[in-house]
């Protein structure tokens, strides 16, 4: 979300080496000559340097020091992350932020994906391109995740920003054909279109042809992705569209695709390095016509830049064979959608030596595994998907396989996997083999499963998760787990900033320890758990510092909502009903609670209850804008010196989060201590400068 402080006008000076030096004075101060520069100066000296922040991290930090960096940071500012599109209202971040050329805005909670979060609960994409559409005429990329987004608002987006380039849309909703067709129509520019996940689904009587709505002509076009689109294509227009697009680097293609159909869309297209495939088989038609594999496999082999790799939608296997010319230099490979075992994977892996991100399902078995453990030395993410979710499914991976990977996959940072068995000793592994994951994501589909081998929780292996791998920041936990997991997370979890928990603790103690234990945490997201009031309330002064919490089929109570709303003012509470009639129901079904700077929404259905408190939400809580600013460690940072030469005080930021003041060698003019008012500072710091 967007963060903001108040303060007023600072100077920037670097050291040599980013350490703090003697302070001797600068030669004006010391002859008692006012300083050469004027304001003005100093905050366009200050937009210059602003500039080589591209983390939008260290942005919010530093438009938290002052009045003047808060204004020289939104000036300067050209690429928008919104992390929640109800943490801010459009017109507030139009009115802040006047130069934005790329937005990245996010909607309904993660939940959304699992069908938890109703529909027609909100997020739609409509008052933001309204408020963009005056405010950014120099608009070039949108990202949308999880959004409800209109024809209406494509059409509108499309005709408004003539330079618009980029847009992806991922999990979104809402739109039909007819939308693309006015992307494609209206945005002369445009190089990425991107539809990742999305409900694109039209009836065949509706549909429109929006490929053939391109510009005649060559285009700029670099990367197409429609892979979720339901409905057929024109093959013909979309031919056309890869021969005239020389720059085009990545198409992914949905399922209407043929073999056939994909080998002269790979003949246009010889430069791709991304490719997904779309059906990977051939129609019976198709197959009397020709040698199909000879022709695929050539294919293939012209396009020996494919890096990454995709698709395979109804794989016919016998196919599989010819994606060996490009294997060696394969990085990514997505099989995902392609139910092969182990013995159909091994020919494939054994050449993909270079692989760095594989998706695979858990037909593959732990033969398959141990086969990628023996090839992939490289593996940096691996993601292992269900074949079937349910709980009593047989055809799945275990511990064994899981093994395997931490033996032979040793550069690992980050995986999913899915599995119906586990053991303490094979995540114990994992661990200490794979100690730079970032990432760990272990669903264990049945409830409450405990180590299958002993029968203890898992509790020693997540707590071994969180103890050995000193950079984890997003952590999925899941079967038979105790309190005693959570105290092992609130102990050694401290950069996590994302934790899924499902199906798991003993008492309100183990929200306890997460809640206390964990200060990088943004993002909970607990389900089907015996957290209550109690536990929900012992996060109290954490809350502010987090995106959001989300709990569903807990034992909260609509007391304790109210509870919170009333403690924490400035956080929007929403409790989602399952059913309109639930009105003297005190037990909570779901829980939604995220920070806001413009107060409760005023969109909610009627199946979302707000719980509100009057207030003033124009001023959140405040924050200590010099400590937040230098207690983020980033290289550029590190040897950045916050100057305040008007003050004659001099902030460093040293490469630890410890602060440290030093007073320059004349005494504090009276002129400038009203301007220490305006500064965001705690108590300490107000101290020290007065």
């Amino acid at each position: 979300m967007l963060e903001n402080g108040d303060g007023d006008d600072g100077a920037d000076e670097t050291w040599p080496g980013g350490a703090p030096q003697p302070i001797s004075g600068p030669s004006y101060v010391l002859s008692g000559v006012p300083p050469p520069f004027s304001d003005q100066v100093l905050e366009n000296v200050l937009e210059n340097v602003l500039c080589f922040l591209t983390s939008r991290h260290d942005r919010n930090a530093a438009s938290l020091v002052c009045r003047s960096w808060y204004r020289a940071e939104a000036q300067t500012r050209h690429e928008l992350f919104v992390g929640n599109c109800y943490a801010v209202s459009p017109a507030r971040t139009v009115d802040r932020f006047r130069s934005i050329r790329a937005l990245i805005l996010k909607g309904k909670p993660r939940f959304a994906d699992f069908n938890l979060v109703p529909l027609g609960w909100g997020a739609c994409f409509t008052p933001w391109v309204f408020a963009m559409a005056s405010a950014y005429p120099w608009l070039e990329r949108v990202c949308l995740k999880r959004m409800t987004v209109s024809d209406d608002d494509l059409e509108r987006l499309a005709r408004s920003f003539p330079s618009f380039r980029e847009l992806n849309l991922i999990c979104c909703d809402g739109f039909t054909t007819k939308g693309l067709a006015a992307v494609a129509e209206n945005c002369r520019c445009l190089r990425s279109l991107d539809l990742i996940e999305n409900d694109v689904e039209d009836d065949e009587n509706d549909a429109v042809d929006w490929l053939s709505r391109f510009p005649p002509g060559k285009t700029f076009l670099e990367s197409l992705v429609f892979d979720c689109v339901g409905c057929a294509v024109n093959f013909e227009a979309l031919e056309a569209l890869v021969a005239r697009s020389p720059s085009l680097w990545r198409l992914r293609v949905n399922e209407h695709i043929s073999v056939d159909r994909l080998c002269r869309l790979m003949a246009r297209a010889p430069q791709l390095t991304h490719l997904g495939t779309g059906c990977f088989s051939s129609s019976e038609e198709e197959e009397e016509e020709g040698d199909v594999e000879v022709t695929l496999a050539s294919a293939f082999y012209t396009c020996k830049s494919i890096v990454c790799l995709s698709g395979f939608r109804d794989l016919a296997p016998e196919y599989l064979p010819t994606i060996y010319p490009v294997c060696t230099n394969l990085t990514s490979l997505n099989l995902s959608y392609a139910q092969i075992t182990a013995d159909q994977l091994k020919p494939v892996i054994s050449r993909c030596n270079n692989l760095q991100t594989l998706w695979v399902l858990d037909s593959v078995h732990d033969e398959g595994l141990q086969m990628v453990a023996a090839a992939c030395k490289n593996l940096r993410e691996l993601r292992v998907f269900p074949l079937d979710a349910t709980e009593d499914s047989e055809d799945s991976v275990s511990d064994v396989g899981l093994l395997s990977i931490s033996e032979g996959c040793r550069k690992l940072q980050s995986i999913l996997y899915f599995c119906q068995s586990m053991t303490n000793a094979a995540v114990e592994a994992m661990s200490k083999n794979c100690q730079d994951l970032v990432v760990f994501r272990l669903c264990i589909m049945g409830r409450h499963r405990p180590d299958h081998l002993t029968g203890e929780p898992m509790d020693e292996g997540f707590g071994a998760i969180v103890k050995n791998c000193k950079k984890l920041t997003r952590l999925a936990v899941s079967g038979l787990l105790s309190d005693r997991c959570f105290a092992y997370i609130g102990k050694y979890g401290k950069l996590v900033r994302t934790l899924s928990v499902a199906f798991a603790g003993n008492s309100d103690l183990g929200l306890r320890y997460v809640l206390e234990g964990c200060p990088k945490l943004q993002k909970l997201e607990i389900r089907d758990c015996p957290f209550g009031d109690t536990g929900l309330l012992s996060g109290i002064h954490h809350y502010y510092n987090m995106r959001f919490l989300w709990m569903s089929s807990c034992k909260i109570s609509l007391k304790g909502c109210k509870e919170v709303a009333q403690r924490l003012p400035h956080l929007v509470v929403e409790v989602i009903k399952d059913r309109l009639d639930d009105e003297n129901c005190n037990t909570v079904e779901k829980f939604y609670m995220y920070r806001s700077l413009v107060g409760p929404r005023n969109d909610a259905p009627q199946f979302v209850k707000l719980f509100v408190v009057p207030g003033n939400w124009s001023k959140p809580p405040s924050t200590c804008g010099v400590r937040v600013f230098l207690s983020w460690k980033t290289t550029f940072l590190n040897s950045l010196v916050a100057s305040c030469i008007w003050w004659g005080v001099f902030l460093s930021h040293p490469p630890y989060t410890r602060i440290m003041y030093r007073a320059c060698c004349f005494p504090l003019p009276s002129s400038t201590l009203p301007r220490l008012s305006k500064l965001c500072l705690c108590k300490t710091c107000l101290q020290f400068f007065s």
